[in-house]
């Protein structure tokens, strides 16, 4: 792996400016495998275990966080009216230019990647990948065996879209279910269980290809990914 200077390590943290980095490192603040830095032009690569004031920190090129989205929030990086989950997280991690990897509908809940790697994200949605894609949906009616049948031969929507087949695991005597893609077309859930009678009153995205919501996690809490969580992503790449 490249060496890199200190300061520039800790800068890509977004938590620290260059000069704020090479001032920690002068005020004999920052530690690299267990002993003090002497100087901010020292190289590491961006595995070192580094640690400023005590506090790890974590100098990896991509940042990977799991968030649970709660209803209301936009999945964008920006918008001048509505809030979005990008506010959810620190300045720092703001700063590093984080995106939603996939999203989620303003009142839909669930699994939502927060990454900077385009190249994982690409490889999540690509629509030649069919990485599945399930969610849990409550709706306003009741599915049966037989809109099992024809979520697995594939719809086609009234205005003429062709689903991939799907799969459909029927739930609370079909007043809710288990849906899971292998596409992420606009709306796809919404519209699918719509076209048989049974419109979606709640959404929320359960996991992404390997990727599991964490229940443990509040609407609007986030996490980093586990070593093992992110092991498994990136081998989707």
């Amino acid at each position: 792996m490249p060496q890199q200077r200190l300061d520039k390590l800790l800068a890509s943290t977004g938590r620290w400016s260059r000069k704020e980095a090479r001032d920690l490192v002068r005020q004999g603040r920052v530690s690299v495998q267990n002993r003090t830095a002497l100087r901010e032009d020292e190289k590491y690569e961006d595995s070192a275990p580094i640690s400023v004031d005590g506090a790890p920190v974590d100098c990896s090129p991509f940042v990977y966080l799991m968030l649970h989205k709660p209803q209301g929030l936009l999945s964008a990086t920006r918008d001048k009216n509505t809030p979005t989950v990008l506010d959810l997280l620190p300045e720092h991690l703001r700063r590093r230019g984080l995106f939603p990897a996939g999203r989620l509908d303003k009142d839909t809940t669930g699994l939502l990647l927060l990454t900077d790697d385009g190249d994982l994200a690409h490889a999540l949605l690509s629509p030649k990948r069919h990485v599945d894609k399930v969610y849990f949906a409550r709706v306003d009616g009741r599915l049966t065996p037989a809109d099992q049948e024809a979520l697995a031969q594939g719809l086609v929507l009234p205005d003429g879209l062709a689903c991939l087949p799907a799969g459909l695991e029927l739930l609370e005597e079909g007043r809710a279910c288990r849906i899971t893609l292998r596409e992420g077309k606009y709306h796809q859930v919404k519209r699918m269980l719509e076209a048989r009678g049974a419109p979606v009153t709640a959404l929320k995205r359960l996991s992404m290809g390997p990727l599991a919501l964490d229940e443990a996690l509040e609407p609007g809490q986030w996490r980093a990914l586990s070593l093992e969580e992110k092991t498994a992503l990136l081998a989707l790449k």
